[in-house]
């Protein structure tokens, strides 16, 4: 894997001024578009990256329309930048998870109760922190539909309202 979201993020070049005006989660995550190749272990990864970030997009949105301080919302981009990583490692381990549904092996990684334990050996706060985000996001999947589209629909109105 290569450079992680903060490195990527910090590069002039990563993103236009005014694509980052247009969408707030562009401001948040700037280099998004660029997870699935920093994820990648070869070509074959990127298709299932892709697929995984517009798994991720609406649990980033729904992070953006809480009110939470900038570190908080740092930490679950950083902690959901890692999940994908570690999806990919998975499907590299195992093949035969490339046949099922993104969502459905993200969700089946995760639970109420966490992440899988890092691979890198991170300390037991990176760790708990890892964690916790991965308890949202699977609160975030397992919520019933209709309180997705909901809270989708309420940060929408919250973020045009923020603009003006």
């Amino acid at each position: 894997m290569t450079a992680g979201p903060k490195a990527v993020a910090a590069r002039p070049d990563s993103l236009p001024a005014q694509q980052i005006a247009a969408d707030p989660l562009q401001s948040y995550c700037p280099d998004l578009d660029q997870w699935p190749a920093s994820w990648a272990y070869e070509a074959r990864d990127i298709p299932p990256g892709l697929r995984i970030v517009q798994c991720f997009k609406p649990f980033l949105r729904e992070m953006l329309a809480r009110s939470l301080s900038r570190k908080t919302l740092r930490l679950h981009r950083d902690n959901i930048w890692v999940l994908g990583g570690e999806v990919i490692r998975r499907l590299q381990m195992d093949s035969r998870l490339r046949r099922r549904p993104v969502e459905q092996v993200v969700r089946d990684l995760i639970g109420d109760d966490g992440g899988p334990l890092l691979s890198h050996g991170q300390s037991e706060a990176e760790q708990r922190s890892f964690d916790a985000t991965c308890r949202k996001l699977f609160g975030f999947l397992t919520a019933p539909a209709i309180s997705r589209d909901r809270n989708a629909r309420s940060s929408t109105a919250t973020t045009n309202r923020s603009r003006h």
